[in-house]
């Protein structure tokens, strides 16, 4: 019996704490008065009483009833019941002190106020009802005056009614006013009463959102609801409670949370609770906390809280029967007859049981086979069971199943087991729901309408145990009057008499102990034991499936153990693939077992190495979970087999299974031992039952306790036999399980007496403490290694090692390779203090939990050190003999074919090659034998990094496997986790993946002889090798020696003392000041963007950028880069012979060939043309170090004025003439970009001349010199010839050709066409075909994005390759930017695609500020191109699809890979941009000039493809020679920076320009192969040599630097390698010769192309082939280059012709027959061999057998060249061929013509649309989160956009709406902006400066100049470069404070810097706007400064953090975000 309430108490408002209407509450009185000692006062309830807080009110507020809950630090709930209700206050019209505030109004008018008053009983007990009926009765007493005494009242709730425990019954009682209650208890206290809560949740929230609710309750999230009503926030929370039972909820709850207490949400641990509505506006600042909102019916989730799924089929049925449960009509919803309603509904009370039933149901399913799963560790004189929570999960098949395991591991299911656990107890519904769910829900598979029948029985459980009486009880409660409340005149609530009060209660507790009423004591008993876990799984099905593998293990082990190891090594390796298998793993313990009590546990040496291999592969491939019991299992079989290593000393198996991560796991040794202590229990009570037999128990190998160090002892007390002897066993009794025995033990435990249950106690406690010693000795035992000297590693399941993408930085110059590549092993030193630390806490757990003595726990503390001690000594004899052993015999180490010059740093260290994610090689689905993995060394070169070995498969282990690379190649290093692999029998846990640029990844496994010494080495000088100092120290001059430049071309120093140096600073100076003049006749030309830095020997370019512009410069670096006439290049000028020599290089001798002239012959500049000359101005470099020396420019052109306007280019690459159309005279220009500042008027200044001065002579000279080009442009003065025959011969044929040229099925689209404005007004006839280009059409609304941002294709859409159908466009257009007329846009845009001269494709800055009538008849058009960050990141994602590290899965495919790279979209942009340079000049025959980036990337790429197809001879070896030497050496691409070369270029990152040009090549040439002369692999061999630096060719930036080593001019051909080995003391110094400088790589082609065929295309056919080549571009046509793919396992890489020919030639000699001749049968493996080798074609297999003729027969060698073009063609039958076309090429020809054309046209008429309509669209959104409560679109993506629980970004502007990751998309194309002032329209620069407050911005003009100084605010060439500047606060981490920083947006560096004052000069740090991803204003930052403005913030988010700025008011901030827009 218990107290209905403990206490009662008066709670009211506190007047003398008033403060403007609000204050405290105030305890008036509470009874009793002490504490009862069972139950002590609760503190702070009077805020649980007002949970918003105490305030009067203005009007009455009718009583308000609730209750709270508080929970004690006991974890024992108590439960407040509240009634509320107001009392009048008189209020003096009296002002506060501090002033007004937000209630004065209130307190000052009405001088009647009412304060609330609260009754509260506190209770243990959840009667709500009835304490609502006991608190209304006291109100109503004092409200209508009844003739009853409140003292009373109170007296006889406190100590007259006694409350019986649950199954107790009904008591009737009344408290003295004339009232009549009943109070029923349930029949089972462990099963909640929920009246009709889960019901009414469900009514509110709908069933997906409280099964979300259930998922994150039981998953510990924090979980909070907020509603009006406190009654249903309790409701709410005490539904989600008893939704869980029979688990229970341990962690804080909290109903309904006070305000005051709100903080506690910020808790880390998990709670539910409750708010009020007017608190939910504060909780969107808690992060993790998934928000409920009761009232709306709708449940946030944040998106950090990631919710696991339920698990399936229970949730499947689960929601099934709620939707028949809430929704009963859903299922006849549909009928024609729907039957009628049922009379009486079910009431909410019953929907409420029936939820209940369905999921305690839920529940049963999800746990059945728990109790199999609990294992008993001691029964008397407590029962303590624990769980085995890995058993259960591997018997389950939910290892997986995030669920599952997250509820076995919170604590509601360790109170669940702590509680349900014991088998002698009362059971309640829930164990009879779970004894027979099983049996239930087969019955219900076979008749589903027994479901609903179980569900509504079990729900009439349920109501049975909360109302058992049939007969409700007639209560008499009184209420009362209505409108009582608000009576006028009603007295305060009166004091109560305490003395008559406590009188009453001491009574009633008087009363109660003498009238005891008896109780019926609990029914216990042996708890049903449910479905056994084993009975769930289908024996038969897994018997079926692993028949023939346990059949082929048992005769593996048969034969091990007699001693046949070859029959066992025979089949071994498909044992390995059977134990795979769960089964196949457990029946090998099973096997292993059999023979230990056949007395075989002594091994021989092959026996031991075969079981250990056994064991090993078992614990691989399971889990450090050991969910199947695998590992228990071996713990015995390892500490039992064992082999004598000499007399006295022998090895057990254990000392070689220990490199195993379960051995790690506290949670496994704890089962385990948990598991055996069961068992030992068992043997201990067994005996005392009949039923019982000895020998029926299962074994497990345990010792008894009378054994308990002995591992060796296998007693007749063992725990039974093994499975394999329940074959031979007819009979088998029943064995009774420890569950039963527990229950039994714990049903007679009453009877015994006390010495014999002081006995018992003892034997458990004894058995624990055996078991404990027995347990220390095994974890000794498999925690210390072998060699005690090494370090243990610390390993975890989820272990991962990082990666170190960059080796030079984690490399190079560390003393630790671990350390600095961040591999942490976590080693710890001393071995035996980490394992006693181990051992001692698994001791501290398991004897603590067992109630071991604590006498035995300090023995076991004491043992453990010497125990270790004595294991290590022991393990060191055991060490030193086993390595006295006969090694196994090992693969011989193959030395490698090296090439001329290569030598071998270090020697062949002993590695596997372990396969990676391609399927090749490794036999299985691809077929073929099973290469990798293979055994080999791995050797390390001074050119490349090569393994050579042989697969470790048996069948296949007479091949030879060869993989290597060039060290220069490696790009990656990393250290990765390694699984199992197939054939190795110990592999290591860690190996070594390394990737390199040409597609090939190794990655290695070092084999346990190498020593980490070793390895380190390898890795270091991997690395050194990787990234020399300089490129001289590549192997491209191994063994050359490198001579100083010649006396001609050696540059003087400048400052070779150190009195020069100071004399030139000095005068530096003083001219800067004024002081000195400049000197005049040593004119010095400043270049403010050199290329590079001058250089003595190696190239130095800025680390880590992506153009020049990136590179930081200050005025010093400025001046050492000046060039002086005077010092270095006078020589050059006066000798004519250098110039002579000059045109002799292969790319001069194209200008030679197109005939430009030679300026070497005075005379020739009037003979060879007239117009051009090749001008030697840049002869010295003294105008652009990044171009050759020998330039092409108009013949009337001075040098001096080139020199003056190449400042308007970027780097100085001004326009440059390099190649011209042979039939229409077009000219194919390249110059880098334009600055940014405008192309006319904002260029820098000279310093020899005034700023205006320079602006207008630059602009004059530039406007000259495209004058020039458009003059030497025939087709501006007259017309030409096609060159086909077709009469489309302008611009107009472009635009024309869609209709025309497909053939002539399309004359209404033309008769349709409007005759006023022209074709192009047919760009908005959606029947219109001529623009209907063949591409991916898009939606209206996605229209718009392609036309993105010109210059720099930024993220493109996936698959979205081209431009959006034309037809889209205008519709668009108007949607978007708010153009009315749809045709007059596009009509306007495209009149300038009029025929002009000169076309430019440029960048979209070029469109700002070009004055186009300076430029007649020329063009400017923005075009879409991929910026070099975009090629870098888009080749290492073809990389890992192409060389994947692991298998790829159906997720992640090769194909969807390599479209997520977007590599194909590249190639396609290059073949498009070229086409349409192709189209201009052959078929338009205007000049085209091509003006991108810094002019040396994307310049060089389509430059180079536009030329091979046009001109035929590039197509040739010797063409194709002259163009790489023309277009990218001597242009100047950056060969060292974007190949990483060099040490210094290590962190820019890979940049494969040249590959790309290569793809391109590589794609023109599959769809024509009759017009190359050379074939694929010449492509493939330049593609993997450019990056090889075997070959000279390829290195440094220009040809600058080239002139400076001195090997530019040298003609030798081939040059004498020293095969001497080098001195490599200091890494890489080898002994160079005197006499040569490297090699050319077209030197080596010439010469093996002399010799060979291997770089021939013999379908070469120049007669037949188009002078013009026009390939597709689209998708469809483009394929992935075979030299991505492909490798050759037999020889290595194909491109080392050398080595590659000497290891077929050693293969072949080994494979001959039994005679000794050569096989004539040959198999040929597609990843093994070289096809292309082994099967030649016709052409080159007959000049092979030719060429074998000649020598058999003794004849003169004819060249193989010398043969072919003897050969007679067959002319006659040639010309029939060739004349008879069919119509179906004619069709083709013309449909490709088309196409090709239309992608020209798309080009133009899309850049000159943006260019019309650049200033209309080219405004930044400004974007704010924003909810949608109805139905929206993505206007970017088109995807629905709407729901309460996702928001979207709306722009306050324009309303443009867009998903947030679709942000950085969006165009910038806002239409209510006003447009950004553009100061290139004025001569003025206006600036406008905000209030001269502390943060102060400056709008600065918009265009920019080509100045790179650091930033100086007094210069005016930086205030021009400057967007924007001005101060902001920012702040750096999170926690840190803000600090003040003048920052700078400079537009030239596309940079935000910031200083620490406006007076600083030097930049403390800077932001890269390229990695800007978004900018966008925030409100509610933490921590920010006071009295800052809440709307000044912005966040500006970058790819590697967030920044977070205050600017001084939000206009300040609004003008830097639309500044930042402007330029991201």
């Amino acid at each position: 019996m218990s107290r209905l309430a403990d206490y009662f108490i008066v709670i009211g408002y506190d007047h003398d704490k008033d403060r403007n209407g609000s204050s405290e509450g105030r305890i008036i009185q509470r009874f009793p008065e002490t504490d009862w000692e069972s139950c002590p006062f609760t503190q702070s309830i009077e805020l649980f009483c007002r949970p918003i807080g105490w305030t009067l009110s203005a009007q009455r507020q009718p009583p308000e009833f609730f209750v709270a809950v508080l929970t004690d630090i006991d974890a024992d709930r108590h439960y407040l019941s509240v009634l509320t209700f107001s009392e009048s206050v008189a209020i003096s019209p009296t002002k506060s002190d501090d002033g007004d505030s937000e209630e004065d109004s209130a307190v000052t008018i009405h001088s009647l106020m009412y304060s609330p008053k609260c009754l509260v009983l506190v209770s243990r007990l959840d009667y709500f009802e009835t304490f609502k009926n006991c608190l209304g009765i006291i109100y109503t007493a004092y409200v209508d005056k009844l003739d009853v005494q409140l003292e009373a009242l109170v007296g006889n709730i406190l100590g007259c009614v006694q409350v019986p425990p649950p199954g107790g019954p009904q008591v009737r009682f009344s408290i003295g006013a004339g009232d009549r209650q009943a109070l029923q208890p349930p029949v089972s206290g462990t099963v909640p009463s929920s009246h009709s809560a889960t019901a009414l949740l469900f009514q509110q929230l709908g069933i997906q959102n409280v099964l979300t609710l259930f998922c994150a309750a039981l998953t510990d999230h924090k979980i909070l609801f907020h509603s009006q009503s406190y009654s249903r926030l309790t409701d709410a929370c005490q539904a989600i409670n008893i939704l869980q039972y029979p688990l229970k909820y341990s962690y804080v709850y909290v109903p309904i949370l006070p305000a005051p207490l709100y903080e506690v949400l910020n808790t880390p641990t998990p709670f539910i609770a409750g708010v009020h509505s007017s608190l939910a506006d504060d909780t969107a600042d808690l992060v993790d906390v998934i928000v409920v909102d009761l009232d709306g019916g709708s449940v946030h989730i944040p998106e950090c809280v990631n919710l696991p799924t339920l698990p399936e089929p229970m949730v499947s049925r689960a929601k099934k029967a709620l939707t028949m449960v809430m929704n009963a009509d859903l299922l006849m919803a549909d009928y024609a007859f729907p039957p009628p309603s049922p009379k009486k509904p079910p009431s909410l009370e019953q929907k409420d049981k029936e939820i209940r039933a369905i999921f305690i149901r839920f529940f049963a399913e999800l746990l059945t086979g728990y109790r199999s799963c609990l294992t008993v560790i001691r029964i008397h004189p407590e029962p303590f069971i624990t769980f085995h929570k890995a058993n259960f999960l591997g018997h389950r098949g939910m290892v997986d199943a995030e669920f599952v395991v997250r509820v076995l591991e919170g604590m509601g299911f360790g109170t669940f087991v702590a509680e349900r656990g014991n088998p002698y107890r009362a059971c309640d519904i829930f164990d009879e729901v779970y004894a027979n769910i099983h049996d239930q829900l087969t019955v219900e598979s076979a008749d589903p309408d027994k479901f609903m029948e179980h569900i509504k029985d079990l729900a009439k459980q349920l109501h049975t145990n909360e109302s058992p009486n049939p007969q409700p009880y007639v209560q008499k409660v009184p209420k009362p009057t209505e409108g009582a409340y608000n009576r006028i005149h009603q007295t305060p609530f009166p004091i109560l008499d305490s003395e008559n009060v406590h009188k009453i209660l001491r009574e009633g507790i008087e009363k109660q102990n003498i009238n005891k009423i008896p109780l019926r004591p609990h029914q216990v008993r042996i708890v049903p034991m449910g479905t056994p876990i084993t009975a769930l799984v289908d024996r038969q099905r897994i018997v079926d499936n692993n028949a023939r593998r346990l059949e082929v293990l048992r005769n593996c082990i048969n034969f091990v153990f007699d001693n046949k190891i070859s029959d066992a090594r025979i089949i071994f390796p498909a044992v390995l693939r059977a134990l795979k298998s769960r089964v196949a793993r457990l029946a090998l313990t099973q096997e292993l077992s059999y023979h230990i009590r056949s007395n075989r546990a002594v091994l021989e040496h092959q026996q031991f190495d075969l079981v250990v291999k056994l064991l090993n592969c078992c614990l691989q491939n399971d889990s450090s979970m050991d969910e199947n019991g695998v590992a228990a299992a071996i713990l015995p079989l390892a500490t039992t087999f064992y082999r004598r290593l000499c007399t006295g000393i022998i090895q057990f198996a254990y000392t070689c299974v220990q490199e195993h991560a379960v051995w790690q796991n506290m949670q496994f040794w704890e089962a385990a031992f948990y598991l055996d202590v069961q068992k030992q229990i068992q043997q201990l009570y067994a005996p005392h039952f009949e039923e019982n037999h000895v020998g029926d128990k299962r074994d497990s190998f345990q010792s008894s306790p009378t054994h308990k160090n002995s591992e060796l002892n296998v007693s007749k007390n063992c725990n039974g036999q093994s499975v394999t002897q329940e074959k031979r066993s007819s009979y088998r009794a029943r064995e009774m399980g420890a569950l039963e025995i527990a229950a039994e033990q714990l049903r007679t435990w009453p009877t015994l007496s006390e010495e014999k249950k002081a006995e018992m106690i003892s034997n458990e406690e004894s058995t624990v403490y055996s078991q404990a010693i027995h347990y220390a000795n095994r974890m000794v035992y498999m925690r210390v290694p072998l060699e005690t000297q090494k370090t243990m590693k610390a390993l975890s399941p989820d272990w991962e090692s990082t990666s170190n993408s960059n080796i030079a930085s984690s490399l190079a110059d560390s003393e630790s390779i671990d350390a600095e590549s961040g591999y942490d092993e976590m080693e710890i030193c001393d071995v035996g203090a980490s394992v006693i630390k181990f051992v001692t806490r698994f001791v501290d757990k398991v004897c603590n939990d067992s109630r071991v003595t604590q006498e035995h726990i300090k023995s076991l503390h004491q043992m453990i050190p010497g125990v270790v001690a004595m294991h290590i000594e022991t393990l060191e004899a055991v060490n030193r003999e086993s390595k006295r052993l006969p090694p196994i015999q090992k693969p011989k180490i193959l030395k490698p074919t090296l090439l001329p010059g290569e030598e071998v740093v270090i020697d062949g260290l002993r590695v596997y090659l372990l396969p990676d994610g391609r399927e090749e090689g490794l036999g299985g689905n691809m077929g073929g034998p099973t290469l990798l993995p293979a055994e080999g060394a791995i050797s390390l070169t001074n050119y490349r990094i090569i393994f050579k070995g042989t697969p470790c498969d048996p069948l296949a282990c007479e091949q030879i496997v060869i993989r290597s690379f060039p060290i220069s190649t490696l790009t990656k290093e990393k250290l990765v986790k390694l699984q199992y692999t197939p054939h190795i029998d110990q592999l290591p846990k860690e190996g070594l993946q390394l990737r390199a640029c040409i597609f090939q990844l190794m990655k290695i496994a070092f084999d346990e002889e190498v020593s980490p010494d070793d390895v380190e080495a390898f890795r270091k000088l991997s690395t050194k090798y990787r990234s020399p100092t300089t490129v001289f120290m590549t192997f491209a001059f191994a063994g050359q020696a490198v001579t100083q430049p010649s006396a001609m071309l050696k540059p003087i120093e400048k400052n070779a003392s150190l009195k020069n140096f100071a004399k030139k600073t000095i005068m530096r100076t003083a001219r800067k000041a004024g002081i000195a003049k400049q000197k005049a006749p040593k004119r010095k030309y400043v270049l403010p963007t050199p290329p590079m830095s001058r250089r003595s020997m190696s190239p130095r370019s800025s680390a880590g950028s992506d153009s020049e512009s990136d590179r930081p410069a200050s005025e010093a670096l400025d001046d050492l880069s000046i060039i002086d006439e005077g010092e270095f290049g006078r020589s050059w000028l006066s000798d004519p012979k250098v110039i002579e020599k000059l045109m002799e290089r292969p790319g001069y001798q194209d200008y030679i060939r197109q005939g430009f002239g030679d300026p070497s012959d005075g005379t020739a500049r009037g003979k060879s043309t007239e117009q051009f000359r090749v001008s030697t101005i840049n002869s010295n470099f003294s105008v652009s170090k990044s171009y050759p020396a020998l330039l092409v420019v108009p013949a009337n052109f001075p040098d001096d004025s080139i020199r003056k306007f190449a400042r308007t280019h970027r780097q100085y690459r001004f326009p440059v003439v390099t190649w011209r159309h042979p039939r229409t005279k077009a000219l194919l220009l390249r110059a880098s970009g334009f600055h940014g500042r405008g192309l006319m008027g904002m260029l820098k200044s000279d310093p020899t001349t005034g700023t205006s001065t320079g602006e207008i002579s630059a602009t004059l000279h530039q406007e000259r010199y495209f004058s020039c080009i458009v003059s030497a442009t025939p087709n501006s003065t007259k017309s030409y010839k096609p060159s086909y025959s077709d009469s489309l011969t302008s611009l107009d044929s472009l635009m024309l050709s869609g209709v025309q040229d497909i053939l002539p099925e399309t004359p209404e689209v033309v008769r349709r066409s409007h005759p006023a404005t022209g074709s192009l007004r047919n760009i908005n006839n959606p029947k219109s075909s001529f623009l209907t280009l063949p591409r991916r059409t898009r939606t209206l609304r996605n229209a718009w994005p392609t036309f993105s941002r010109i210059g720099s294709i930024r993220e493109k859409p996936r698959g979205n390759s081209n431009s959006a159908t034309l037809d889209h466009l205008s519709p668009a257009l108007h949607q978007n930017g708010g153009v009315h007329d749809r045709a007059d846009l596009l009509h306007t845009s495209v009149q300038g695609l009029k025929r002009v001269a000169l076309y430019v494709l440029g960048e979209k800055t070029q469109m700002k500020g070009i004055k186009v009538e300076s430029f007649p008849k020329c063009d400017f058009i923005p075009v879409d191109f991929f910026e070099v960050r975009h090629v870098k990141a888009s080749f290492k994602k073809l990389m890992r699809a192409c060389v994947p590290s692991a298998p790829l899965t159906q997720e992640t495919g090769f194909l969807k890979l390599v479209e997520e790279s977007e590599w194909l979209l590249q190639v396609q942009n290059i073949m498009q941009l070229a086409g349409a340079t192709v189209d201009l000049l052959d078929v338009q025959g205007s000049s085209v000039m091509i003006c991108l980036e810094d002019g040396w990337d994307c310049t060089t790429q389509v430059v180079s493809v536009s030329q091979l197809l046009l001109d035929p001879y590039y197509r040739t070896i010797e063409g194709f020679k002259c163009l790489v030497e023309k277009e990218w050496l001597s242009f100047g691409h950056r060969f060292t920076h974007r190949s990483n070369q060099t040490v210094a270029n290590q962190a820019s990152g890979f940049a494969p320009m040249f590959l790309q040009f290569l793809d391109v090549v590589h794609q023109i040439h599959h769809q024509f192969p009759l017009s190359f002369e050379f074939n694929q692999f010449f492509l493939r061999f330049i593609a993997y040599h450019y990056v090889s630096n075997r070959f000279r060719t390829f290195m440094m930036d220009n040809e600058y630097e080239r002139v400076e080593a001195g090997w530019l001019m040298d003609d030798r051909r081939s040059s004498k390698i020293n095969h001497d080995q080098s001195d490599l003391d200091g890494g890489f110094v080898p002994r160079y010769q005197q006499s040569s400088q490297g090699l050319s790589i077209w030197d080596y082609i010439e010469k093996h192309h002399r010799k060979s065929t291997v770089f021939m295309n013999f379908l070469y056919s120049p007669t037949d082939q188009d002078s013009v080549l026009r390939p597709y571009s689209n998708l469809s046509n483009l394929r992935i280059w075979d030299f991505y793919l492909t490798e050759d396992l037999a020889h290595g890489p194909a491109y080392e012709i050398e080595t590659t020919n000497k290891e077929i030639q050693i293969s072949e000699e080994e494979k001959t027959d039994s005679s000794g001749q050569p096989l004539l049968r040959k198999m040929v493996n597609g990843c093994y061999d070289n096809v292309s080798i082994q099967l030649p074609n016709v052409f080159r297999q007959m000049l092979l057998e030719l060429h074998k003729l000649e020598t058999d027969l003794g004849h003169f060698q004819q060249k193989w060249k010398t043969v072919w073009d003897r050969l007679e063609l067959p002319t006659g039958q040639r010309e029939t061929i060739h004349r008879n076309f069919s119509f179906n090429t004619q069709i083709v020809k013309s449909h490709g013509r088309s196409i090709h054309k239309r992608s020209t046209l798309e080009i133009l008429v899309k850049g000159k649309m943006l260019g019309e309509a650049a200033k209309m669209f080219s405004q930044p959104h400004r974007f704010e989160k924003y909810t949608y409560t109805t139905p929206a679109y993505c206007d970017y993506c088109g995807q629905v956009l709407w729901g309460l629980l996702k928001t979207g970004m709306h722009c306050t502007d324009c309303g443009y709406n867009c998903h947030e990751k679709c942000l950085s998309h969006v165009p910038k194309n806002c239409t209510k902006l006003k447009l950004v002032p553009d100061s290139s329209n004025s001569s003025a620069n206006v600036s406008r400066s905000s209030d001269t407050s502390t943060l102060k911005s400056e709008e600065l003009p918009v265009d920019t100049g080509p100045t790179y100084a650091t930033y100086t605010p007094t210069t005016t060439n930086t205030e021009q470069s400057c967007l924007h500047k001005g101060y902001l606060y920012k702040r750096g981490a999170l926690l840190k404070g803000w600090k003040q920083r003048w920052f700078v947006l400079d537009a030239t560096k596309h940079q935000l810097r910031y200083y620490d004052s406006e007076e600083d000069t030097n930049c403390k740090g800077f932001i890269e706007l390229f990695d800007v991803q978004s900018v966008q204003p925030i409100r509610n930052v933490q921590g920010a400064p006071k009295k800052s403005d809440e709307n000044a913030f912005f966040e500006l988010k970058t790819n590697r953090r967030i920044y977070n700025f205050l600017a001084a008011d939000s206009k300040t901030a609004q003008t830097w975000i639309d500044r930042i827009h402007s330029f991201i």
